[in-house]
């Protein structure tokens, strides 16, 4: 795989390693399986495969590593991410609110989930969005997935690197400041822990096309927003 270094805290790298392998070592291969249903069955369909898509927060390459596209990108600040994606995977090891080593107009897509939220500022949200607005394609789209506290209330600080309190309606008034419309905005799309009990996989195909279960069981919101194409 291709790796783009920039400098981060050797103690900032070292608290990331060691939360990623308290939360989610233990359930790697059933999340893995569970996003690759997810991308199969409801992501891919958003992403033509000639595109050149950007995965924010990329983490163990649960989406990236799925995802069917020309160009792919994984930026993460955790230095062991990279030992998880794919060779066809270009890695970014950065603070997202710095600039990306990467032309404007150049992506497709922008993909994260679970990611916003753990950022330290709501400044460094804005300038994490206005480098992906930067870097987009007109008519490229930024697709964003996290905890909705408008839902989950009290339990949106039950993990401890939460910082901004984050809903589907301030995501769509960031992405607005920013120069995004917003194409789709869903306030309940997938559970808040959706592998925490392990259900049988093919509910996950079973889940993702029903907006009837969304409503029912969904904690984190879906929003959607695009580039003008001119």
């Amino acid at each position: 795989m291709n790796s783009e270094t920039k400098p981060v805290s050797d103690k900032m790298a070292e608290e990331l390693r060691r939360i990623y392998k308290r939360r989610f070592d233990v359930l790697t291969d059933y999340r893995l399986r569970v996003w690759e249903r997810l991308c199969r069955n409801f992501f891919q369909a958003m992403i033509p495969p000639n595109a050149f898509v950007l995965d924010l927060g990329c983490g163990y390459g649960q989406f990236i590593n799925r995802i069917k596209a020309e160009k792919k990108y994984g930026m993460d600040l955790n230095p062991t991410a990279v030992t998880y994606l794919d060779p066809d995977v270009s890695f970014l090891q950065q603070d997202c609110s710095l600039e990306w080593g990467l032309p404007a107009n150049h992506l497709d897509i922008v993909f994260t989930s679970n990611f916003f939220e753990h950022l330290l500022s709501r400044a460094r949200l804005h300038a994490c969005i206005e480098q992906a607005a930067r870097h987009l394609k007109p008519g490229g789209a930024v697709i964003a997935m996290g905890p909705n506290i408008r839902v989950l209330h009290g339990h949106y600080w039950d993990f401890i690197d939460h910082s901004l309190a984050l809903t589907d309606l301030s995501m769509q008034e960031l992405f607005e400041l920013h120069g995004l419309q917003v194409t789709r905005r869903h306030k309940k799309f997938l559970p808040y822990r959706m592998t925490h009990s392990q259900p049988p996989l093919w509910t996950v195909d079973l889940y993702v096309k029903s907006a009837l279960f969304w409503r029912l069981f969904g904690k984190q919101f879906l929003v959607v927003a695009r580039k003008p194409a001119s």
